[in-house]
């Protein structure tokens, strides 16, 4: 098994598109950390645009990394990503998103809030959750957008269970899967598995990102995170995704025109003029063909372009999940002490994006650098030697 250059690629394109989402997020109407005094729809329809797949691609592309990963390394690969994922959510919690936390109960707590960080960060570690507003309680300590590798972390030991103890089973269900996902079955079955989740869950229960009790989104991303791990080394799967990329395009490109239409277009408004119960229904289903037409055209392209494993592509393998922890909380300090400048929203926005980016990077730089602090981020302890031949038996770190 031969390094998956292509997934490489995506892994860190949709990082990169993670931090575009998350400073949009201060600009739009949608309730984040902090928000912008220039919050407002109109970048919304832009941020649809990667909204109903982008995790979903994550957590694909980390099913198949668990598949290589796992034949590479059985003895000792539940202790090794559980070491590589809980030490930097551990780590992240209790550190890195605090002053996310911080400045949301600044901007938010009634009458502000004026005992300064350290004094916060001592109730933050004690489980203070008297910080309320508008009926609710911040919940302390968080992890925040660090939520993904909790979950990461939850579907790798399921998928641990059953390679483990269930390896013929697996591979039986990996070659049922790759009968089954040829033709157009490759682009109907999953978005079908998608659609019924989200028709029979989405409106039952609310995203949380809590894991106990967010189930619709179980339900949509342990499916591909195990879908991911079954057909990671069944080639004509992925052959088959290239084959139908253009297919797959069209849908995407369709389904995003109607979710557009329906939220920004229709003139329907679930707290004003909700839409007839049966519009409702379809904009879901297309919700989910959209999802996963979307994932299988950017996997079935990346299938066919000739990657080189070249020392760009081993830096930002590397930079991607130190960069990932450290985003969200550069983007929050940035973007609320980045207000009293009053900038125009023309200028301010990609300042926040390119600082962002910048000091991400910057963090890296130093983490990398330090033995103590590689662990702490997701990284082996030492830096491994450089290669120029593709890696045998291994994709995708995290």
């Amino acid at each position: 098994m031969q390094r998956r250059l292509d997934l490489d690629w995506i892994r860190i394109a949709a990082f990169a598109l993670l931090v575009l989402y998350h400073c949009g997020m201060y600009y739009v109407s949608w309730d984040w950390h902090v928000k912008s005094p220039h919050a407002g729809e109109a970048l919304e329809p832009l941020m649809m645009l990667s909204s109903p797949w982008r995790l979903s691609l994550l957590f694909l592309i980390s099913g198949a990394a668990t598949a290589f990963l796992f034949a590479k390394r059985p003895a000792g690969f539940l202790g090794s990503r559980s070491w590589r994922l809980l030490l930097p959510l551990t780590f992240g919690m209790l550190v890195v998103v605090t002053p996310q936390a911080y400045y949301e109960v600044v901007e938010k707590l009634p009458g502000g809030y004026h005992d300064g960080y350290l004094a916060f960060w001592g109730r933050y570690l004690s489980v203070d959750r008297t910080f309320c507003w508008d009926g609710d309680c911040l919940e302390v300590p968080t992890w925040n957008h660090l939520w993904f590798v909790a979950y990461l972390w939850v579907y790798t030991v399921a998928a641990w269970a059953l390679l483990r103890f269930a390896p013929r089973a697996m591979d039986r269900a990996g070659d049922w899967l790759a009968t089954q996902l040829s033709g157009i079955g490759l682009l109907l079955w999953p978005a079908l598995l998608l659609a019924v989740a989200r028709v029979a869950l989405v409106g039952r229960f609310e995203s949380t990102h809590a894991l106990v009790d967010d189930w619709y989104n179980h339900a949509q991303y342990l499916p591909l995170f195990l879908l991911g791990m079954l057909v990671a080394t069944r080639d004509g799967v992925w052959n088959a995704l290239h084959s139908q990329r253009w297919l797959a395009l069209g849908l995407a490109a369709a389904g995003y025109a109607f979710i557009v239409w329906y939220f920004f277009g229709s003139g329907y408004d679930d707290e004003g003029t909700p839409p007839p119960e049966a519009l409702r229904m379809l904009q879901r289903a297309v919700w989910a063909m959209f999802q996963w037409s979307a994932i299988a055209a950017i996997l079935g392209f990346a299938r066919g372009m000739a990657f080189r494993d070249t020392a760009t592509l081993r830096y930002l393998r590397d930079a991607v999940f130190p960069v990932y922890i450290l985003h969200q909380t550069i983007t929050v300090v940035l973007a609320h002490n980045l207000q009293p400048l009053e900038l125009p929203v023309a200028v301010e926005g990609p300042l926040l994006v390119l600082a962002t980016f910048g000091l991400s990077f910057a963090g890296f730089e130093i983490v990398r650098r330090l033995r103590w602090l590689r662990p702490l981020f997701g990284l082996k302890l030492s830096t491994p030697a450089p290669t120029v031949a593709p890696v045998k038996g291994a994709t995708v770190g995290s």
